[in-house]
């Protein structure tokens, strides 16, 4: 059946470079972003609207360079250990500095693509799985018993689109509705927010000190964690979803063009993630554009949210939904495995663990399993002479 457009323009195989699904799942990934910096600035006095401003010029330049929805978003390891610890701006700028550096590095030398012709599939589906899990549960946990009402509202929404849609060709709607209930109830209990300029960017130097400590406690855990999700995972399911190869040394290299960029002007530094690949596709994103729309909202909003408090009205409930259907979508490809029971270990081992300690136990298992099974086909075949 035809699909609603808004323009007649059309790539090369006849698609349209702009749906109403690209509108709608230009800010599928909201419910992983908003929250994770509105708790950054909270907690480090980072200002939230340069956060906004410079992950909304990435989000843009992000669109322009893949052509298909390839998310931008925070370093989750980072943010969890500044929220949690409260870390200095300083240190939070030299840990994206140098994680920046490396992947710009292996980007540059290759080194990616060795990775992932090294790394099991059945790893990065773990990684995959896992972190559907661990959406899940702070979809429900963190947010969704929060809110337990407007959680169950957003979740009705999206079973309406999922039941319409089964009925007839129309684009998923769904998370443009929920945000747009979450600003209704932010304009009712607070009032139309004030526009203003969003912080400008400033250069920051790192000293020494900020630099040892950074690597230590911020670098070290975020590693693993963009290594196996922000770059080969989200390489994976990128190509699965959008049948369009994407390097992992090209995602390699943006990684660390944006970390550094970000970092040395004041935002926090960012990345890439399998979690985004599935919210943009999830709500209906196929092309770049959606992240071109994405990025045009979220530097408006960095003009109207230069108060934390306007985000802090958004309803948790919102956020608890839209992560609920990412959580899901990234389960349904993580399952896609050609070990079970290496996927399985290691999904239940990143709920407890976190990701990067799953990733690590997941190779130790995965080399001991080919050592098992080449050692009983030798065996074998010496038994068959």
């Amino acid at each position: 059946m035809r699909r609603i457009l808004i323009t007649e323009e059309s790539d090369a195989s006849g698609n349209p470079l702009i749906s109403w699904g690209d509108v709608a799942g230009s800010v599928g990934n909201f419910g992983t972003i908003l929250p994770l910096f509105f708790a950054v600035s909270l907690t480090t006095g980072m200002p939230l609207s340069l956060m906004l401003l410079l992950c909304g010029g990435w989000y843009i330049i992000s669109g322009l360079i893949y052509q298909i929805p390839i998310p931008v978003e925070p370093l989750k390891a980072i943010a969890a250990v500044a929220i949690a610890e409260q870390i200095s701006p300083g240190m939070i700028a030299a840990s994206g500095i140098l994680i920046g550096l490396l992947f710009l590095i292996l980007g540059l030398s290759k080194g990616m693509q060795r990775m992932r012709e090294w790394i099991p599939l059945a790893v990065i589906r773990g990684i995959q799985l896992g972190l559907g899990l661990i959406l899940l549960r702070s979809a429900i946990f963190s947010f969704g018993l929060q809110d337990p009402f407007f959680f169950l509202v957003c979740i009705g929404i999206i079973i309406l689109f999922l039941l319409i849609r089964h009925i007839r060709d129309v684009p998923d709607l769904s998370a443009l509705c929920i945000l747009g209930l979450g600003v209704g109830v932010v304009i009712h209990t607070i009032g139309i927010p004030v526009i203003a300029f969003p912080r400008l960017p400033i250069l920051i130097i790192p000293n020494l000190t900020e630099y040892l400590n950074a690597g230590v406690l911020l670098v070290i855990p975020q590693i693993p964690l963009t290594l196996a999700n922000a770059v080969l995972a989200t390489s994976l399911l990128a190509t699965e979803l959008y049948n369009r190869p994407v390097s992992p040394d090209k995602l390699s290299l943006t990684i660390g063009i944006m970390s550094l960029s970000t970092s040395m002007l004041g935002g926090f530094p960012m990345c890439h993630g399998a979690g985004g690949v599935a919210a943009h596709y999830r709500f209906g994103a196929r092309h770049g554009s959606a992240l071109i729309i994405g990025g045009i909202i979220l530097i408006v909003a960095s003009t109207l949210l230069t108060n934390p408090k306007t985000l802090d009205a958004i309803p948790d409930g919102v956020f608890g939904a839209l992560l609920l259907a990412v959580a899901i979508e990234l389960i349904k490809h993580g399952a896609k495995t050609d070990n079970r029971l290496i996927t399985g270990i290691i999904a239940i081992l990143a709920i407890p663990a976190g990701i990067a300690p799953a990733f690590g136990g997941g190779l130790i298992m995965s080399a001991i399993f080919r050592y098992h099974s080449h050692k009983a086909k030798n065996y074998t075949n010496i038994k068959e002479q």
